[in-house]
């Protein structure tokens, strides 16, 4: 099957060149998923979705039909996270209140997807307003393990061929988790680079929109169609410099992540990068706790009349969260930015005083755990989008279970492309 052995880069160019049939390919694609989403159940069901996709694929090759002149995602399907209203689909959030409190304007990533010839698979599941409550999605490496979330269903829906591209929001860990779990690369811009409008809120304040795809050239090309002003990098030759946050912040890891880490960071020494260790993070907990007050204080503010209208339909984990949520002070949030701010400056004081390229560290804390009951630990992923730093999930090989581990790769507020150019090398070597 197409969806199998292909990479986003490589469908992109075979849809657009002639060489892979383009309804051939969304055939392809819609026997996958019928063979394959019953047991995984990342996307939402759709009783005429090959119908659908075909018909629209028609109008788009009638409207393109040189392949020349394609679209840079002509015909590429996309799935698309449950929070992003999308025109022609509800928009639920993972919840049971009536779609109809969610209706608004198509979100400005999906439009921008679309206009570059991009298909909607469909709509993607996640958990409960993109928060903890865990969903029916299983991990395709092993269905009795979680995927990750909140980003569940867009995750698992690449890693098991179901797409070659996938649309998610990261708010504590919401896409680097599920990227690393289900052993696919996770893209989280800098905040703001990518819009959120359009998308069901967790907490405005913080959070990205991201998404997933199964190759560094599938990341690099998308960034250039969702990342405002994108700009290739002029190209520096100079020696790499990894930094690894050292400190409490890398003791949130299992030992089996830690172990596996440090090897590949000796690795990439001997492939000629210079590593260096800083605790650029310092109290961890006092970073996840400030981290924790914005988010409950915003979830809080944003359901307070949904929540008032249908409070029997929320689930455990958001009610839990909007209690919270109101017992935030203001001197809380006041105390949570000045941390930020003071963490900021202390990143980027150190990265430029080392010539730090990327930041490294593990993309979770573990493999991805057996059970539904639980999405797993986001605390690799928490300061990093505390600072609204860009950051990319990268897949770097299998623990002896056969669970994917991933790493996670760093740079500063703003220096998305370096973080993109500087990975390729990374991975290349």
């Amino acid at each position: 099957m197409f969806a199998l052995h292909l990479s986003l880069s490589e469908t992109v160019q075979r849809l657009r060149d002639g060489a892979l049939p383009p309804e051939g390919f969304i055939n392809d694609l819609c026997d996958r998923i019928e063979a394959v989403d019953g047991q995984i159940q990342s996307l939402l069901p759709e009783p005429n979705r090959r119908k659908r996709l075909l018909s629209e694929l028609a109008v788009l090759v009638r409207k393109y039909p040189d392949p020349g002149l394609r679209p840079p995602l002509f015909g590429i399907p996309v799935g698309v996270k449950d929070i992003f209203v999308v025109d022609g689909f509800e928009t639920r959030a993972g919840s049971r209140l009536p779609p109809a409190v969610f209706k608004g304007k198509e979100a400005a990533s999906v439009s921008a997807l679309k206009n570059a010839g991009a298909l909607i698979l469909g709509k993607a599941v996640t958990t409960e307003f993109a928060y903890f409550q865990p969903g029916p999605v299983r991990n395709p490496h092993n269905i009795e393990h979680t995927p990750g979330g909140s980003s569940s269903g867009p995750a698992a829906a690449v890693a098991a061929g179901l797409t070659p591209l996938a649309l998610g929001t990261q708010t504590i860990g919401s896409i680097s988790r599920p990227a690393s779990y289900c052993g696919v690369y996770g893209f989280k811009p800098s905040l703001g680079r990518i819009p959120t409008s359009g998308v069901i809120p967790l907490s405005p304040t913080v959070d990205h929109v991201g998404f997933f795809t199964q190759d560094i050239e599938g990341i690099e090309l998308v960034c250039t169609l969702l990342v405002d002003d994108w700009k290739q990098p002029v190209d520096k030759s100079r020696q790499t410099v990894i930094g690894i946050p050292a400190g409490e912040y890398m003791k949130q890891a299992e030992p089996e992540i830690l172990h596996w880490f440090f090897r590949k960071a000796e690795e990439l020494e001997r492939a000629g990068f210079r590593v260096v260790e800083k605790d650029v993070f310092g109290d961890i907990l006092s970073i996840n706790a400030a981290h924790r007050n914005i988010v409950s204080r915003d979830f809080a503010e944003v359901h307070h009349n949904w929540h008032r209208a249908f409070t029997e339909r929320y689930g455990r984990h958001a009610k839990e969260l909007i209690t919270e949520g109101r017992n935030v002070s203001g001197k809380a949030i006041a105390d949570a930015r000045n941390l930020q701010a003071e963490i900021k400056n202390r990143l980027e004081q150190v990265t430029h005083k080392e010539g730090i390229a990327l930041w490294l560290s593990p993309s979770s804390v573990d493999t991805a755990p057996k059970g539904l009951h639980s999405t797993g630990s986001p605390l690799m992923n928490l300061p990093w989008t505390f600072l609204g730093v860009p950051t990319l999930s990268i897949p770097a090989g299998m623990n002896g279970g056969g669970l994917p581990l991933g790493l996670q790769a760093a740079a500063l507020q703003g220096h998305d492309e370096w973080l993109i150019r500087w990975s390729k090398e990374l991975i290349l070597r």
